[in-house]
């Protein structure tokens, strides 16, 4: 099976490469500049400008979109919230329109969403029948999943994956997270009761290579463990990793509102996501704790 990844350049795209293709799949990229391995073949396009290589579908079956301008990279001002949307939707849509103008054989889509769509909800147990929020995260996942939805109109099976907060030792939440820890001035946000959603960056690759095999696997499911934990409880779980204690007092959540603006809703906000639906489905989680997770991660 020929396979293209959008967002192919990124830590989770690196990855996914080098699993597909250790599973015999063949791997082809798209991404706004040149790539550097031989195995991966790159295609250029620029979703600002609207272009795109018109050869990169050429004998593709299945589609992985994880391209998006990062989340948590910059302040939320109007323009980074527009760039973050249309990252997502108009690069999926300049596909669409050119397998509208050109042969090809793709018959799935498996794209990224967010736990996001979800946004602040406290205590509840958030299901994929939960409703989204009015929220600009939430919304940003509406558009987006609706963007990819538009697959359907072209006989396409659409997958979507609301991801949680990937565990990974060199990329995303993990690192800033653990760094306070190992400066001995670690501690909890807030009130430390928020739920946080986490998934291994293994069991992510994993999902994506179960969405690929099982065709019968559509619509939208949820991509964290089953065992979400507190953020209180995640600082500990890292401190008893890395073996440090912690004595800082809990950062004040005003102070997060006040240097992060909106964006400190990121780390506040409570989202406590099942992962029922997926484990119905017969995914196997090969790290459902927390504690096995990180001692995967730090050894």
């Amino acid at each position: 099976m020929n396979i293209l990844i959008t967002g192919g350049s990124g830590g989770l795209g690196k990855r996914l490469s080098k699993h597909l293709l250790g599973k015999g799949y063949q791997v082809s990229v798209l991404s706004r500049t040149p790539g550097g391995d031989n195995n991966v073949k790159t295609f250029l396009w620029d979703v600002n400008k609207g272009t795109i290589d018109e050869h990169c579908i050429d004998g593709v079956d299945t589609i992985i979109h994880l391209a998006g301008a990062g989340i948590a990279d910059k302040r939320w001002t109007d323009k980074r919230k527009k760039e973050i949307v249309e990252s997502r939707t108009k690069s999926i849509a300049l596909i669409y329109g050119l397998m509208k103008n050109r042969a090809n054989k793709v018959a799935t889509v498996i794209s990224a969403s967010g736990i996001g769509y979800y946004n602040d909800r406290g205590d509840e147990l958030l299901t994929e029948t939960s409703a989204p929020t009015n929220g600009f995260i939430s919304q940003c996942c509406v558009e987006w999943e609706a963007a990819v939805n538009e697959g359907e109109k072209l006989g396409l099976r659409i997958l979507k994956f609301r991801t949680g907060v990937v565990l990974d030792k060199d990329a995303g939440a993990l690192p800033m997270l653990a760094l306070p820890v190992k400066l001995y001035v670690g501690s909890p946000i807030g009130s430390g009761k928020q739920w946080i959603p986490w998934v291994h960056w293994q069991d992510v690759i994993d999902m994506y290579l179960f969405g690929i095999e099982n065709e019968g696997l559509k619509g939208v499911y949820n991509m964290v463990a089953p065992n979400p934990v507190t953020n209180a409880q995640m600082v500990q779980a890292v401190a008893r990793r890395l073996r440090k204690p912690l004595w800082a007092p809990r950062v004040p959540a005003f102070l997060l509102k006040l240097l992060l603006g909106e964006m400190s809703s990121l780390v506040l906000g409570s989202t406590k996501v099942s992962a029922q639906k997926i484990t119905d489905a017969g995914f196997s989680f090969k790290y459902p704790e927390v504690a096995d997770a990180l001692k995967e991660i730090y050894g």
